[in-house]
């Protein structure tokens, strides 16, 4: 992804440390949060230094590197974030690799290009669906900072660069990730405009949204999924206007342990995210970071293996 103009990613190993893009500073400014042992590899992914399920994967990934017990390490990985299924699948692949005498830093790099290279032809997979001048709605942030490079959700509209996309871009509170959209858009130089949360069934109704394109944290057997909160009422609201709605993940986000998404276990954080920004102070709030969305509002599921196709 472009950064300043210059090709960066979103984390990187170098010189036996794991290196991030610090995504709670951004886009006011980009930072690099360094983290030499697996307890700040955790950190990073507890408190959303990094964030999205893919890059969360990789940055675990790296982590199983570090000095440590193996099994020590993957349980302390794991229990950094429930929802996303990248993080357990990547903790796995880690733990069978190092059993079988891999190199632990040459596996955790197959793992890491191996989803970029997986974004990419999500990419090319999904560019096939943008026409000239059409009006995409995406939530929360599933683009290149997610993802280690390309993104999910934004792979193909970057791809599909010269159709001329534009992008409405949901603010995604209480954290605010559709910044970290908007600022991805504008390196690369793609029109779009940020919206509350609460504007975007407006401009459905109105027309002005021809497709909905999200990521996805975990996807259940039947195709119901986990995304970022606030993900379901925009898939409803999709079915009710006829807009297409598609959601772009790699294989890995897929869990074929679970039947659907009512076994998906969704991560609540502190409230604090969401009372800080009040000048009042009200006593209590809740706060999922997740909901799960059913797979009778999803039109299809853009892979790296293709277009699944749920309801055309």
């Amino acid at each position: 992804m472009l950064v300043n103009g210059r090709e960066m990613r979103s984390l990187w190993f170098e010189d036996g440390v794991l290196k991030l893009i610090d995504q709670r500073k951004l886009p006011a400014e980009v930072e690099i949060f360094v983290a030499d042992d697996v307890e700040k590899v955790a950190y990073a992914i507890r408190e959303m230094v990094v964030r999205g399920a893919p890059a969360i994967g990789c940055a675990a990934a790296y982590g199983m590197v570090m000095d440590g017990d193996v099994a020590k390490k993957a349980m302390l990985l794991k229990s950094t974030r429930p929802t996303a299924h990248d993080l357990f699948h990547a903790v796995d692949y880690m733990v069978e690799k190092i059993g079988q005498g891999k190199d632990a830093v040459k596996a955790a790099h197959e793992y890491v290009e191996s989803i970029i290279d997986r974004c990419r032809r999500i990419g090319e997979n999904g560019r096939k669906l943008i026409k000239k001048g059409m009006r995409i709605l995406t939530h929360c942030n599933a683009g290149a900072l997610a993802t280690v490079d390309y993104g999910t959700a934004l792979a193909p509209i970057r791809m599909a660069k010269e159709m001329q996309p534009f992008v409405w871009v949901d603010e995604t509170r209480p954290r605010l990730q559709g910044l970290l959209t908007a600022w991805e858009l504008e390196q690369e130089g793609i029109e779009h405009a940020v919206i509350a949360d609460n504007a975007a069934g407006h401009f459905m109704r109105k027309g002005e949204v021809d497709m909905v394109i999200v990521g996805a944290d975990r996807i259940a057997a039947n195709y119901d999924f986990a995304n970022k909160i606030g993900t379901y009422e925009k898939a409803v609201l999709a079915k009710e206007n006829g807009i297409p709605f598609y959601v772009a993940a790699p294989i890995s986000t897929f869990d074929k342990s679970i039947r659907s998404g009512e076994e998906i276990k969704i991560e609540e954080r502190d409230m604090e995210e969401v009372l800080g920004i009040y000048p009042w102070r009200p006593k209590k709030a809740r706060n999922p970071a997740f909901d799960v969305t059913p797979a009778k509002y999803i039109t299809g599921i853009i892979t790296e293996e293709g277009i699944i196709e749920v309801n055309e």
